[in-house]
């Protein structure tokens, strides 16, 4: 159904992959073929070839989609400027998506990322965590300073490592359909197994019949059975009730007790994941604000905020759409990378100098391609290390081509970029430079956010029931969200409500609404 075309040494120099590429075009001129110098031209053949491979096997199946949402689009008058997101957080037309299919890897969750970038200049917060929590899955990443953090390091199933650009994202299996269960040794565990869409939580009253987190919270009190979906779905709180109180009778633990304890352990799950791209980066959680989204994400951020020694937090408008509306601030795109095997003892510029037009012009070109004739941004930088290091450091560059003084500038600047990144630096120590890399982007008209009615009024909840924290049951004030005005502030514990997510607010935790909506949380709050 495909072709892939990986040649050793192709990303030195890929005539002879192309003439592959160009025989097997000859000889089967209906198949689509992807060669390894346009996917990945860099060296490791392995990570290479597997990336290829994988362009290779999903790009029948996404030339079928993308041919069908053409034909939907072009029915309906939209067809002149459709865009899709790439793992990158760009965009990039459907022709180029369909080229480059390995693109989309990750980027579904890009969106919320590109749109917490967004939200940190609107509440002016340098540094946001993100947790994107939907029902299966729980999507963390950062923004620091303003900016995404990016990996080539990525693994799809069965440990294949696909080393496209992408932003940086940690994915784990917690949602609010993460199934609560017993292990062998009779210990309470949650997830990475879930309920999926099919048959779902206990409560969506679909045949279910095993516990799962929003189970959970509907036991607790967090979210209402009568004011789900806006009130346009109703909840079966019994069904969740008899399954929480299998695992109850199981641990000999009341209800309550139990429903927590299947809460508690989904948020440890989920601090892991938020350890490992703050703490385990050398990132300090005190220093950022937790920024929550996803149909479930607002449910757990004010705990996560506490068990997790996050001051502050930020709950956007229509969390349960956030990613969507991430994909609305995206630019154009392109990220490029050419493996250039030189040192610090010997290199050669005109080699350097030449690889550097060469990204330069194929970024532009591609870009003004797909309709982007406008000014573009080209980014370059350096990825290098000491010789005999097994890992290299991305230095960025702000010249356009290598002469004296650059070059000599280039090592100096690795070695402080090293000393601030471990540390410690080596002087007069050979540098190797492994690959040149190149970011084009054409920025892109964004939406302009409306900002809301300001009343400086106390805001009135629209009822009360009883909710379960950790540290007791409290009667908790329920509020709609779309009645809280810009200026409004009060304290835990509370239940906001919205058609789509619910946040929840610990005990005597404050909150400000913000001039386009936004709920602070925490520390922030208290701030303007």
């Amino acid at each position: 159904k495909a072709i892939a075309v990986c040649l050793l040494f192709s990303y030195v120099n890929p005539s002879h992959e192309r003439r592959v590429a160009e025989l097997f075009a000859e000889e089967c001129s209906n198949k689509p073929i992807s060669i390894s110098y346009s996917v990945l031209p860099k060296w490791k053949e392995y990570e290479r070839a597997s990336t290829t491979i994988a362009d290779a096997y999903i790009r029948p199946l996404v030339s079928h989609h993308i041919g069908r949402i053409e034909e939907q689009f072009a029915q309906r008058g939209l067809g002149k400027r459709v865009a899709v997101i790439k793992s990158n957080g760009g965009e990039m037309s459907l022709d180029a998506a369909t080229n480059a299919p390995i693109q989309m890897t990750l980027s579904g969750p890009t969106g919320g990322v590109v749109g917490a970038k967004h939200i940190s200049s609107l509440v002016g917060v340098e540094h946001l965590v993100t947790l994107d929590m939907g029902g299966t899955s729980t999507d963390v990443s950062t923004v620091v300073n303003g900016r995404e953090s990016f990996t080539t390091s990525f693994e799809i199933e069965f440990g294949v490592p696909i080393q496209i650009p992408m932003i940086d994202i940690r994915t784990m299996g917690a949602g609010g359909g993460s199934l609560a269960w017993m292990d062998k040794g009779g210990m309470l565990r949650v997830g990475p197994q879930s309920a999926g869409a099919q048959p779902g939580p206990a409560c969506y009253n679909q045949g279910g019949d095993q516990a799962t987190v929003t189970d959970a919270n509907v036991v607790l009190g967090r979210i209402s059975p009568n004011n789900f979906l806006g009130g346009s779905m109703q909840l079966n709180a019994e069904a969740a009730t008899e399954t929480v109180k299998k695992i109850a009778t199981a641990i000999d633990k009341d209800i309550n007790e139990t429903a927590l304890a299947i809460v508690q352990i989904a948020n440890n799950n989920m601090i892991g994941a938020l350890r490992s791209v703050l703490t385990e980066r050398g990132l300090d959680p005190r220093d950022f604000t937790l920024l929550g989204f996803g149909g479930a994400g607002p449910v757990h951020v004010s705990d996560l905020m506490h068990h997790a020694g996050i001051p502050s937090g930020v709950i956007p408008n229509h969390p349960g759409q956030f990613s969507a509306f991430g994909f609305t601030m995206t630019d154009a795109r392109i990220d490029l990378e050419r493996t250039t095997q030189m040192t610090s003892k010997v290199f050669n510029r005109e080699h350097a100098n030449r690889v550097l037009k060469e990204l330069s012009n194929e970024a532009v070109a591609s870009l003004n391609q797909q309709g982007h004739t406008g000014e573009i941004h080209l980014y370059r930088s350096l990825e290098m290390r000491y010789f005999g290091q097994n890992h290299e450091l991305e230095v960025p560059i702000i010249f356009e081509e290598f002469n004296d003084i650059t070059i000599e500038s280039a090592w100096e600047l690795f070695h402080s970029t090293h000393r601030d990144r471990f540390n410690f630096d080596i002087p007069g120590e050979l540098i190797e430079l492994i690959s040149v890399k190149l970011t084009a982007v054409a920025v892109t008209e964004r939406p302009n956010l409306p900002k809301i009615l300001n009343s400086m009024d106390e805001p009135r909840p629209i009822g009360s029931r009883p909710v379960t924290f950790d540290d007791g049951t409290y009667e908790t004030k329920i509020f709609d969200r779309s009645q809280l005005q810009a200026g409004q502030t009060f304290v835990g514990p509370a239940v906001i409500e919205e058609p789509a997510s619910v946040t929840v607010v610990r005990p005597k935790q404050n909150v400000r609404v913000d001039d386009y909506g936004h709920l602070l949380l925490g520390k922030i709050a208290l701030t303007k």
